[in-house]
């Protein structure tokens, strides 16, 4: 029942990191160790059907939860606490740096030259930042009458690049396809004529990129881990706000020093 209960939990985390701004689904994955053994589950599945159901229900109930009901609190949060928020999610991405290195290097030795990967890697996640920044100025209030169904299956299928290669927010893809905050409101509504399509589109582009994903992890698995690593601590950055010199500022660090320790109890773990 524990066990069930904190992988619930951790589904709720990656739904919300479909949700959240600058916030990677698959770096969460990473972060909670569970990102390789989630692809083969959902690949492998009627290979052993009953193993995998077991294994992912929690996520994919916990991940309901996040997307559907706690969206709100979580962008409450960001809005209303924005440096306590973006400070404990700070804490709990560098807690989990050390057991990502460790999986780096898991299958081979370090070589120099993978260095390269993390680099490219880092430069990219700080460019989507930037881009980001830059979207998140220029959006406003769709509510998604205009939008065709074969535009939205586009849109669910370029978001699930997002969802499944860790580093790449989503929300960076719908904001340039100028769908994100008509994403949010129909999540809010619970609006089909805009979900279902756009799941349909993230169904299918969410296992051709898994599919890519597994292949690039049985070939080159440390280079894929160390580019996913630069992705990771690019995300850092996308989460860092100007601290300030006060209370908040206090509180912010504290935050974050408890997000680095339970981080990284988890995973020990």
């Amino acid at each position: 029942i524990m066990k069930f209960l904190f992988n619930y939990i951790k589904g709720i985390l990656i739904g919300a990191g479909a949700i959240i701004p600058g916030i990677s689904s698959g770096v969460l994955c990473v972060i909670f160790g569970i990102y390789e053994t989630l692809l083969n589950s959902i690949l492998n599945f009627f290979k052993d059907w009953k193993t995998n159901i077991k294994f992912l229900t929690p996520f994919i109930l916990g991940g309901l939860t996040g997307i559907i009901i706690f969206s709100n609190i979580i962008l409450f949060l960001f809005e209303r606490y924005p440096e306590i928020t973006s400070f404990t999610f700070i804490g709990l991405i560098l807690g989990c740096i050390p057991s990502i290195f460790k999986i780096c290097n898991s299958k081979e030795k370090f070589k120099l030259r993978y260095i390269l990967f993390f680099i490219v890697s880092f430069i990219i996640a700080i460019l989507l930042l930037l881009l980001e920044n830059k979207m998140s100025s220029n959006v406003g209030i769709y509510y998604g009458d205009n939008y065709s169904f074969e535009f939205l299956i586009l849109a669910g299928f370029l978001m699930s690049i997002g969802v499944v290669v860790p580093g790449v927010s989503s929300t960076v893809i719908l904001m340039l396809l100028g769908v994100y905050e008509t994403y949010l409101y129909a999540v809010s509504i619970m609006n089909m004529r805009i979900l279902l399509p756009m799941g349909i589109g993230l169904l299918i582009g969410g296992f051709l990129c898994m599919k890519l994903i597994q292949f690039l992890l049985n070939k080159y698995h440390s280079q894929t881990y160390y580019s996913i690593l630069g992705f990771v601590l690019g995300s850092v950055f996308i989460l860092l706000p100007n601290i300030s010199f006060n209370i908040t500022g206090i509180l912010s660090i504290l935050s974050c020093l408890i997000g680095l320790i339970i981080s990284s109890s988890f995973s020990k773990k």
